[in-house]
């Protein structure tokens, strides 16, 4: 395999790995209400605030990945968002029957994509 085609991989992988966070956090404005009465049924305090915040987050960091700027860091802040946001949603180990199946699925689905942000943050550095 050549530079340029391990290059291009890279590069196709971090923008797919970017879009997935900022039209994530794109969608939140749309469905505000009802990620928000979701946060409040979990008990997490300021409910409002983290939204906001945190979808602010995950779409800036998503398309500064996506566009390459400040790769290592935007990767290492997502990856806290990712299992912050993991751990305060899908605590699966508190849930039963299908409603558990599901959350476990997605806290594992969160794995592959930390996975994903180390290797794109382990190529910036590298090739930094």
């Amino acid at each position: 395999m050549t530079a340029a085609w391990a290059e291009s991989l890279y590069v196709l992988g971090r923008v797919l790995i970017g879009a997935l966070f900022a039209t994530a956090g794109i969608r939140h404005a749309f469905i505000f209400k009802s990620v928000l009465g979701m946060m409040r049924q979990r008990g997490i305090p300021a409910a409002a605030a983290v939204l906001v915040v945190g979808s602010l987050f995950q779409t800036l960091a998503g398309v500064a990945l996506m566009a390459g700027w400040q790769v290592p860091a935007a990767a290492f802040g997502l990856i806290l968002f990712t299992v912050a946001a993991t751990l305060m949603l899908l605590d699966f180990w508190a849930m039963h029957g299908p409603e558990r199946e599901m959350a476990q699925s997605a806290a594992l689905a969160n794995v592959a994509i930390v996975g994903g942000l180390l290797v794109t943050a382990a190529h910036a550095l590298a090739a930094s």
